[in-house]
């Protein structure tokens, strides 16, 4: 049990517990969730205790605001389906300040791998992977929080992001492909 004066952190900590030994024989990891779900700081918090691990986030690789559904086309193909083989997988970062494709970078298919972004979870990503979870959260707290880490930038993007989402939600199901469904207050 964590003590914690902040739920959040307590409840990402407590995620962190249970979730760090079934990615222990975890090959894929998937963690999705709506914007300010908490998403990038539980992957944080698992691959500090877990430093053989690989993180993927989404936020790198979709292609601009309307990409969510491109950004995980690209990571199924890419790199999940790749490591499925036994190869290694490989994606482009996307260069937000440019708005166009970056470097590319390599996935070891012999390291574990979380990867974290809202979409990640759906019926052909899911098949991949041993590991899925499914944050929620309230849509207050999620959009103070994009708000409080991405500042005034995501401000006039947070509806178009949360249209994609919804198209997610209605489209993926993601919760019901789920090992694992957790409370972010």
């Amino acid at each position: 049990m964590h003590s914690s004066a902040d739920p959040v952190a307590g409840a990402l900590a407590a995620a962190a517990d249970l979730l760090a030994p079934a990615l222990l024989d975890a090959r894929v990891t998937l963690i999705d969730g709506r914007s300010g779900a908490g998403k990038t700081s539980l992957a944080a918090l698992l691959s500090a205790r877990l430093p053989q691990v690989q993180v993927l986030a989404l936020d790198a690789l979709y292609p601009g605001w309307d990409g969510l559904e491109q950004g995980v086309e690209a990571v199924l193909h890419g790199v999940l389906e790749a490591l499925a083989r036994g190869e290694e997988g490989h994606w482009r970062r996307w260069d937000w300040a440019k708005e166009r494709p970056a470097e590319a970078h390599a996935v070891d298919p012999a390291r574990p791998l979380i990867v974290e972004g809202s979409g990640i979870l759906t019926p052909q990503t899911a098949a991949l992977a041993d590991v899925r979870v499914w944050l929620r959260s309230p849509a207050a707290s999620r959009k103070a929080r994009a708000l409080a880490r991405d500042g005034e930038a995501y401000r006039p993007h947070w509806d178009r992001w949360a249209g994609q989402e919804e198209q997610h939600l209605r489209t993926d199901e993601p919760e019901r492909w789920a090992t694992h469904v957790l409370d972010v207050p």
